[in-house]
């Protein structure tokens, strides 16, 4: 017991001891320290020894209180006072002096540095608390500067006050305990800084409103504020926490804390950003027309952004653009709006573009530009292709090229303008498709949406048949790239396929297409935006022209094996029965003429193709027959059945429209056509009315025909004829929907097994919109007859459900 009654005397003595040596030791060296320390903050030159001896009364003060302390201190407290070691109950007599031995090493001296710093900055902030204007900013961005410098310089002196004293007292938990630069910035901004800061922030904010008024400004008085505020954004746990670290220093800590900047000026500068803004614009829209606001508020934009790089946070970036376009641009859209509508009607594409990036900026804005530029392009589309004329005299050519002029010219628009944003090109698609498939043309056509199709598929006809206008190929190539533009918007892609596939038929049947290429290349770009199923039989037909070649081929070299010799010049051509869009013949007598050449074919294809059977269709066939009856030798190119009534006319010169009838086996209305077509180019006269023509009626061959061309068409449909066969094109359309529909509803039902009557309309329609839009009529109707074919049935007690049968 007595043993540890003397260590607890003796550590109570020392540390009385220690007290007084510390204050004398500090008395010592104060007067040459603060004297040095003034010259530091006077900015003063100071010579490297001086600056080491200062450095080294710093050193000296802190280890000689190491030195004396270390024998006499049994008891060791731990961090944040917490005692450690056998005798952690015992405690050390002496009262305010019981704390651990950091606080002896260095607290009279951060206090007396403190000190110093704080009457140095009441003495600064005297100097600068009438200042106004540029003079408070001159005279803060100087001072601040200075002691910023004169700061660091005090915090290396104060190195090994900062790695140890420093450093233990924040270990223990020590509140408003910082590094001497820390503590420099603290003080700072609680005494000059909160005196001046008012008049200094009101100085930057009418500079800046000068530079927004167009008059030049010192730029680095703002952005020396403007720094000193950031630095200054301390708090305590911020203040405490950095330059602490075995490798962390003062000049690293770049604190993220922007409170002192925010409070104190970006929302005072947002503010007066917001009330100059608003009042500018009002002025400006008073005075000047829209396209001029537009110009300004993109110039007014810039700058900002410009103000902010140059001397002001990034941070601040968002907030005033934020602010800038809700003024500018937000509170101006209604104007904005209407002006667009005009700018789209002048064409002005630069407005237009200026506009879009400034309307851009805001969430949602360009919404309404959107639909305005639908409503625009649909209403213009319309009126050009009303421009075209009636419906019956339309030509083709001159409609699509309507059509693509319109796209062309707002597709640039939206490429230029609008930077081919999503929502325009949607805009832009979405009015195409409205005046495409419904317009005059259409309406004219019994309102149909089958019209364009059509109109557009008799357009590929023309550009792909031969023809003395033919364009190369590089351009066809680019022509049919355009047509497929078109092709996009339309609603029943199946009518454009029904239409292609049977001109296509007819110009490889003919041998009319311009290129072969170019053919291929059309049923790719179709394969490619519909897929193989769409093109399956186009593809077919055109494989069956490339056999059909070598299927001729073979049969001359059958002829010669068996030394045959055919009276004419025979081609043959064989078409896939399910691919081609040819109906099958009706009865027909074919010339003795043409019977060997047909018989002889006939034979050889048995022979090679054992179980097919070859249905001809002389309704389609042609060849050339030549004229010795006239002046001059003719060559008449006709169909097959007006062929057989020409030869008919090597017998006798005239005939009853019966006996021509009963010797080719056609019926009346087939005559009829027939005798039209020869009647029309004056090859044949009738002794009655051309037009009404019946079984006795007598036609006579005309001996003093003439003709400029020895090379004479007279395979000519009749406009009946066309008429008729857009009928029955548009009839087989019809049925072939109904079959799609029924297909489509058997596939969903079969999948889905119990579907509401709603539900199952809308997935087919979604089913083949790719192809084209069913109507909710002929969904029902093919519903009825599913039901009828026990493929589907109402659901019991559901009178809008229905249930699939397996």
């Amino acid at each position: 017991m007595s043993s540890n009654s003397r260590s607890s005397g003796s550590a109570t003595q020392a540390a009385a001891g220690l007290g007084i040596g510390v204050t004398s030791d500090l008395d010592q060296i104060w007067d040459d320290l603060s004297k040095g320390i003034e010259q530091v903050y006077e900015r003063q030159y100071m010579p490297k020894p001086r600056y080491m001896e200062l450095y080294t009364h710093v050193y000296n003060y802190c280890t000689s209180v190491h030195h004396q302390q270390h024998p006499a201190r049994p008891i060791q407290t731990g961090r944040g006072g917490r005692n450690r070691g056998a005798n952690s109950s015992s405690v050390i007599p002496g009262g305010a002096n019981s704390c651990s031995g950091a606080q002896f090493v260095g607290q009279e001296l951060y206090k007396r540095l403190k000190d110093f710093i704080h009457a140095y900055l009441i003495k600064l902030t005297a100097e600068g608390e009438e200042l106004m204007g540029e003079q408070v900013l001159q005279f803060y961005t100087k001072q601040w500067e200075g002691y910023r410098f004169s700061s660091k310089v005090l915090n290396g002196m104060c190195a090994y006050l900062n790695r140890h004293w420093v450093r233990r007292e924040c270990d223990e938990g020590r509140k408003c305990v910082y590094e001497i630069f820390q503590l420099a910035l603290v003080t700072w901004k609680e005494t000059l800084f909160d005196k001046l800061h008012r008049q200094v922030t009101n100085a930057v904010l009418k500079l800046i409103e000068k530079e927004r008024n167009g008059e030049m400004i010192s730029s680095g008085l703002i952005s020396g504020v403007i720094k000193s505020y950031v630095e200054l954004g301390l708090d305590d746990e911020d203040t405490n926490s950095l330059g602490l670290g075995p490798q962390i220093t003062s000049v690293q800590r770049a604190g993220p804390h922007l409170g002192t900047y925010e409070k104190h000026f970006e929302l005072q500068f947002l503010e007066d950003t917001e009330t100059f803004y608003s009042n500018e614009s009002v002025e400006f829209l008073q005075q000047n027309p829209v396209t001029e606001y537009m110009k300004k508020a993109e110039q007014r934009l810039n700058e900002e952004q410009r103000r902010v790089e140059v001397y002001l946070h990034m941070t601040t970036m968002s907030k005033l653009l934020k602010k800038c376009e809700t003024v500018l641009i937000q509170k101006q859209l209604d104007t904005l709006h209407q002006e667009f509508r005009n700018l789209l009607h002048q064409e002005k594409e630069e407005d237009l573009g200026r506009m879009f990036q400034l309307v851009a900026r805001l969430d949602d804005g360009l919404e309404d530009m959107r639909e305005h530029l639908e409503v625009h392009i649909s209403v213009q589309g319309l009126a050009a292709v009303e421009e075209l004329g009636d419906v019956s005299s339309i030509d083709p050519k001159n409609y699509v090229a309507t059509i693509l002029d319109v796209h062309k010219k707002y597709n640039k628009m939206v490429v230029t303008a609008f930077r081919s944003d999503s929502g325009f090109v949607a805009s832009l698609d979405k009015a195409c498709g409205k005046f495409i498939n419904n317009n005059a043309i259409t309406k004219a056509a019994g309102n149909s949406t089958q019209k364009s199709p059509e109109l557009l598929a008799r357009y590929c006809d023309i550009l792909l048949r031969k023809s003395n206008k033919n364009p190369e190929d590089q351009e066809l190539e680019e022509t049919l790239n355009q047509v497929m533009v078109v092709f996009k918007y339309l609603e029943d892609k199946d009518v454009f396929q029904k239409f292609y596939s049977k001109m296509l038929a007819n110009r490889l049947v003919s041998n009319l297409s311009a290129s072969d290429e170019a053919e291929s290349s059309m049923i790719g770009k179709l394969k490619h935006a519909c897929g193989f199923e769409y093109t399956s039989k186009l593809q077919r037909m055109y494989q069956d022209i490339g056999l059909s070649k070598d299927l001729n081929d073979d049969f001359k070299k059958d002829l010669a094996r068996l030394n045959i010799q055919l009276t004419i010049d025979f081609h043959i051509q064989i078409l896939s029965s399910g691919s081609w869009p040819f109906t099958q013949c009706q009865e027909f007598a074919l010339p003795s003429e043409l019977e060997v050449s047909v018989n002889k074919f006939t034979e050889f294809y048995n022979q090679k193709h054992s179980g097919r059977k070859l249905s001809w269709l002389y309704n389609r066939s042609k060849g050339d027959i030549v004229t010795n009856c006239f002046k001059n030798r003719y060559i008449f190119q006709a169909s097959t059945f007006q062929m057989a009534v020409l030869l008919m006319f090597n017998t006798a010169d005239s005939y009853r429209v019966g006996e021509l009838m009963e010797a080719t086996k056609l019926k009346l209305d087939v005559m009829s056509q027939v005798l039209q077509s020869m009647f029309r180019v004056k090859l044949l006269l009738c002794d009655e009315a051309e037009d009404d023509v019946n079984e006795t009626s007598v036609v006579k061959l005309f001996k003093e025909y003439k003709n400029k061309k020895l090379r004479v068409n007279i395979n000519v449909p009749l406009k009946t004829e066309v008429k008729q066969e857009q009928e029955q094109t548009h009839q087989i359309i019809e049925e072939d929907r109904k079959l799609l529909v029924q297909a489509a509803i058997v596939r969903i039902m079969k999948m889905r097994k119990v579907l509401k009557h709603h539900q199952l309309v809308m997935e087919v329609i979604n089913q083949l919109a790719a192809r084209f839009s069913p109507r909710v009529p002929t969904i029902k109707k093919c519903i009825d007859i599913l039901i009828e074919k026990e493929y589907l049935e109402r659901t019991d007690g559901q009178k809008d459900t229905y249930s699939y049968l397996a």
